[in-house]
């Protein structure tokens, strides 16, 4: 028994490794085979590689377009308005329920307004308390002459280009503004109140005087050239009141149709809130995404359309300079499934060499195009590795198959004679 298990061991290991040696020739030729010819060999790869370069740098733009385009479209002002329902005011609970619910990634600002009615000189003016800091990122189209205010500066305010030429105001001056300061019997603002609630509040009334400074002035040829902005915290001290926000503006990287999933998400989870999405922004926004996308998708078409002739050119030039080479191997006893495996064994050594190299270069040219048209660098897509060398190695087989195939019209006798 144990003379037979040996035996049949020692056939096994023979068999291994006649296989292994045949694997190692196979390979050996191949690869002497391309080293031979190495011109052809460096405008097929050459070839293969530009393919691979445009087909990876253009998939890496087409998935990184919706984000980028998503930022560049922020600047052009919140997509999201978030109002309360009924006459309740927002919390800042309803607010962190709110960010947590939308999340941080998609959030790229969440400014909430609170606007309080206040007289300069006598005259009634708005003043929109609210977080500078995010207000800037919903919305950096705004031309501010001069500097955003901030919460370290409370008392520094941005006013709108109408009040600044009414009341003769340049950077730097200081106004007072004057207004009615609430109780602890005021609290309830916004409810719905009896008449002796109302008359007791009236009573706690007191008047305020709060001296600003102008930081900034804001000219955007809107609504907003007739506001004061100020920090909200500053407003809701000065008139004794808590956080109560009338609205928030919410930028938010979202096409049309996750917005929508947002906003519905809003409806059912948060009871106190009502989301109006910006619908004139998100759907160009959709219309813009789709012609780029379309116009990547079609421009990939085409250059792999491009690379499959040139690696058929190639492989055809191949097998025609190689047919005294193919008839001496057919002489000489070599199957046309020999002489075919070797051939598209060397398209497929092509095909992951170009590949291999178009990856790389691939994501150079998509992070230039990134940085010169988005301003923004992009993350290499480890992914597009081994699928674009299997992309262009199918590729190259595929273009490969036609040219191998005429491996079996020639005929050795005829070949061999010169004819």
């Amino acid at each position: 028994m144990e003379s037979e298990e040996l035996g049949v061991r020692s056939e096994e290991l023979k068999t291994s490794s006649r296989h292994g040696s045949r694997k190692a020739f196979y390979v050996k030729m191949v690869s002497g085979s391309l080293i031979r010819r190495a011109s052809r060999l460096i405008i097929a790869v050459l070839a293969i590689a530009i393919g691979a370069t445009i087909l990876s740098g253009l998939v890496t733009i087409y998935y990184d377009i919706p984000e980028q385009l998503g930022r560049e479209f922020r600047s052009y002002g919140a997509n999201l308005i978030v109002l309360p329902r009924g006459e309740a005011k927002i919390t800042r609970e309803t607010l962190s329920k709110l960010e947590n619910l939308i999340g941080s990634a998609k959030i790229v600002g969440m400014a909430p307004y609170r606007y309080q009615t206040v007289k300069i000189n006598e005259q009634p003016y708005i003043i929109a308390g609210t977080d500078l800091v995010q207000a800037e990122k919903n919305s950096p189209f705004w031309y501010i002459e001069g500097e955003w205010g901030n919460a370290q500066e409370p008392d520094s305010v941005m006013i709108g280009h109408e009040i600044a030429a009414t009341l003769n105001l340049k950077l730097g001056d200081s106004f007072t503004v004057q207004g009615v300061k609430y109780g602890e019997q005021a609290q309830a603002s916004g409810q719905n109140l009896s008449a002796i609630e109302n008359q007791q509040r009236d009573l706690a009334q007191q008047n305020f005087h709060k001296n600003l400074k102008v930081r900034g002035i804001v000219s955007t040829g809107g609504a907003e050239e007739g506001f004061i902005f100020a920090d909200i915290d500053m407003l809701d001290e000065v008139i004794g009141d808590t956080f109560r926000a009338d609205v928030i503006e919410c930028s938010v990287i979202a096409d049309a149709k996750e917005l929508a999933a947002i906003s519905s998400q809003i409806e059912q989870n948060i009871s106190e809130l009502q989301p109006r999405a910006v619908r004139r922004l998100t759907q160009s926004q959709d219309i813009v995404l789709g012609k780029l996308q379309a116009l990547v998708l079609l421009v990939t078409v085409v250059v792999l359309i491009i690379t499959m002739i040139s690696v058929y050119t190639t492989m055809m030039a191949m097998v025609a300079e190689r047919r005294r080479e193919i008839a001496l191997k057919k002489a000489l006893g070599a199957e046309n499934k020999l002489v075919m495996s070797e051939l598209l064994g060397e398209g497929v050594l092509l095909g992951f060499i170009g590949g291999a190299l178009g990856v790389f270069l691939g994501f150079e040219f998509a992070q230039r195009v990134s940085l010169n048209v988005f301003g923004r660098a992009i993350n290499f897509q480890w992914a597009l590795i081994p699928l674009t060398i299997a992309v262009f190695i199918i590729i190259t087989v595929a273009a490969s198959i036609i040219p191998v195939r005429k491996v079996m019209d020639i005929h050795p006798a005829i070949v061999l004679k010169g004819e």
